[in-house]
């Protein structure tokens, strides 16, 4: 039996879930936040953070993506990740879902009252003294994340709905995002719905126009273990409209988050959207990098060249190869 510790309202404990169900895995969902052994689980674990991952034989884990590729190993009829080229692909297209979509679902639920209202409410389990921090703590979040002015909050609203609609018209074509069966891709947009766009009441108003993606968010779990991803390089319309997104508004972020942690810098500002955004630097971004150049150096020299000319004609090769 798996253990998953998390947070109902939170996106990443949500993905993981999704994925828990497409395995097919045993697992029990747990409150972090009400475990009276909460610090001792952060100790093990390494991190304050959701989701935690607590497997069969007692080990503790973070970090959504690597336990993807654990439980791909352990689920091999069920994995998530396709093999070879088509497998950077997808985890491109999870990478960009991780660390800049998910920037959006903080604009909604903070930058809203009502759904900040709603969503510190939850968290903070009741208690009012713990709510009013956590609706102190968003902003800083957005801001930290390049969504604190009016211009870049409705470019990346405008994002966003560009990604349903691409979400929608896929999925009248396709079971799944990235073909006929499910990728981290699909556990995404799914802990994204679930935790925050179908669950927050803001931005549930502007996903309740997809009949589509309503329909798929209830019933996508249901796999039975069958199809066949979109092949390489053509993939789906949906992963190159992502794909699209990422080399035109995420990669020039992703450069400053590691300009700034080679120079020491805690802040940086880059053009997004057109007009100037700050950003707190980061380090994770970089190292989550290093998982997509660890996944191309499994390769081999014909996959890697072919993998190359994709990505050149897609503007993301830099710093991969």
């Amino acid at each position: 039996m798996y253990l998953l510790y998390g947070s109902i309202p939170s996106l990443f404990t949500r993905k993981l879930e999704a994925a828990l169900m497409f395995y097919r895995a045993p697992f029990e969902f747990r409150s972090k936040g009400s475990q009276p052994d909460v610090k001792a689980l952060e100790l093990r674990a390494g991190t304050h953070q959701v989701p935690l991952l607590q497997t069969p034989e007692n080990w503790l884990l973070a970090d959504t993506t690597p336990i993807l590729e654990m439980l791909d190993h352990r689920f091999p009829d069920r994995r998530l990740f396709p093999s070879g080229p088509l497998g950077v692909l997808a985890h491109l297209v999870e990478e960009c879902l991780d660390e800049w979509v998910a920037r959006v679902m903080v604009h909604y639920r903070w930058h809203f009252p009502d759904s900040a209202r709603f969503a510190s409410e939850i968290i903070s389990e009741g208690d009012p003294v713990r709510a009013e921090m956590v609706r102190g703590w968003g902003p800083r979040a957005c801001r930290a994340t390049g969504t604190e002015t009016a211009f870049h909050q409705q470019a990346a609203e405008a994002e966003y709905v560009r990604l349903l609609d691409a979400a929608e018209t896929q999925l009248g074509e396709t079971r799944y995002l990235m073909g006929g069966r499910p990728t981290p891709a699909d556990c995404m947009m799914l802990g994204g719905f679930w935790a925050h766009t179908l669950h927050d009441p803001d931005p549930r108003k502007v996903v309740e126009a997809y009949p589509r993606l309503l329909a798929w968010s209830a019933s996508a779990t249901d796999w039975d273990g069958q199809g066949d991803w979109a092949p390489f390089p053509e993939t789906t319309g949906f992963a190159r409209h992502v794909l699209g997104d990422m080399a035109r508004s995420y990669m020039p972020v992703l450069a400053g988050h590691a300009a700034s942690i080679t120079e020491g810098r805690k802040a940086f500002t880059v053009d997004t959207y057109g007009e100037p955004a700050s950003y707190l630097a980061r380090d994770y971004p970089v190292r989550s990098w290093d998982m997509v150049r660890a996944r191309i150096a499994q390769l081999s020299v014909e996959e890697r060249t072919g993998l190359r000319t994709r990505l050149v004609e897609m503007g993301l090769a830099d710093g991969l190869f």
